[in-house]
């Protein structure tokens, strides 16, 4: 499968299209509080796509309650949605997740999360945009 051409815009184009809270997080690696996120307790059926680009990156049946706080997943949706780089930021050593399409930042994964992947990708709600089913 052909990856999706990515997606490059100016810090200026970025900020124009999201809102202060998404500018935050997606472009300046922030978060959102734990629990306040308006997908951290969904149970609503489909897919989780990026906020900034609209590239699909999580299945709500890989979705689980990890107790974080954020929206948790066991795995992205297809191979190649989302990329890991080193983060030692704020004192801790953690691999942190963007979107392949867009480098938007997502969130962080760990290898505390369920069976079949035993990963937990913790990811911001205000990265995602919800596709019901």
């Amino acid at each position: 499968m052909r990856m999706p051409d990515k997606i490059k815009k100016s810090e200026e184009e970025w900020r124009r299209e999201l809102t202060p809270e998404q500018f935050s997080i997606l472009r300046q690696k922030g978060t959102e509080p734990a629990f306040t996120g308006e997908y951290a307790h969904s149970k609503t059926p489909g897919v989780y796509r990026c906020a900034a680009c609209g590239q699909e990156l999580f299945a709500s049946d890989t979705k689980f309650e990890s107790g974080s706080g954020w929206p948790s997943f066991f795995q992205p949706i297809a191979t190649g949605r989302v990329e890991g780089h080193e983060d030692t930021s704020h004192g801790m050593q953690r691999v942190e997740v963007i979107c392949s399409r867009c480098d938007s930042h997502l969130g962080h994964v760990f290898p505390d999360g369920p069976r079949p992947t035993g990963l937990r990708y913790c990811i911001n709600s205000a990265s995602l945009k919800l596709d019901p089913k």
